[in-house]
């Protein structure tokens, strides 16, 4: 902890002061962030480090296995958080981001009895079985590293579902007014790869290169028929 204060201090001392028209530009004017990233909580995964944020960019929602829950009446803080980025911030991109070694992954992947000590975690993630299912039929031949990457790239495509049963994100795609992204984060490699919807594959970002998205910004009324001439 005497670290972390100290790292306080030099924030106050030595990088405030190159930024305090910034922070007292948010201070006056509020929060506008362009995009919401859900994030996992582990401590290696910084999504302001990762996409190089400036303070008032990102609005961002962390906790283990980087999860939607689908919704539900009943409050939660990741549809609290949700919500109030699209209605209130008016973001206009929505990021999934999950990571290579993911302890939330490892226990999804694992038997039950080894989380039978964290009951509340095992709860939460079962939100994550779709993806250990699709695993579990689709990937038979993976085990160790390789079937939790394979799990938590399909996590995102699973999680990237839920969000959308949330009203305030169906509203916002039909209505043209968000982009859906899932993204993966390899820590060692330090490189991004992004969900193509079109193909259902996750692609390495590249510099110069088009952006693969999971769902385009389109306006998409269901009750548009189209009429035959």
């Amino acid at each position: 902890m005497n670290e972390l204060l100290g790292r306080v201090f030099h924030f106050q001392k030595h990088v405030f002061p190159d930024q305090s028209a910034l922070y007292q530009r948010l201070a006056a004017d509020g929060q506008s962030p362009s995009a919401l990233m859900i994030s996992c909580a582990d401590s290696r995964v910084v999504p302001e480090h990762i996409c190089h944020a400036a303070p008032g960019d990102l609005f961002v929602c962390r906790n283990a296995g980087n999860i939607v829950p689908p919704f539900v009446t009943q409050n939660g803080g990741v549809s609290s958080t949700v919500e109030f980025a699209v209605t209130a911030l008016g973001v206009r991109d929505i990021v999934i981001c999950g990571h290579s070694d993911c302890g939330a992954m490892k226990g999804l992947s694992g038997p039950p009895e080894a989380l039978a000590a964290m009951p509340s975690v095992a709860a939460w993630l079962n939100h994550g079985a779709a993806a250990r299912q699709v695993v579990d039929q689709t990937y038979p031949e993976l085990d160790g590293a390789a079937r939790v990457r394979a799990l938590a790239l399909e996590n995102v495509v699973v999680q990237l579902a839920h969000l959308r049963t949330h009203p305030s994100v169906a509203a916002a795609i039909a209505k043209g007014e968000v982009t859906l992204h899932g993204w993966f984060f390899d820590i060692e490699a330090g490189a991004v790869l992004a969900l193509d919807g079109a193909t259902g594959r996750f692609e390495e970002v590249v510099e110069h290169q088009p952006l693969p998205v999971a769902l385009a910004a389109a306006p998409r009324r269901a009750a548009d028929l189209q009429v035959a001439a």
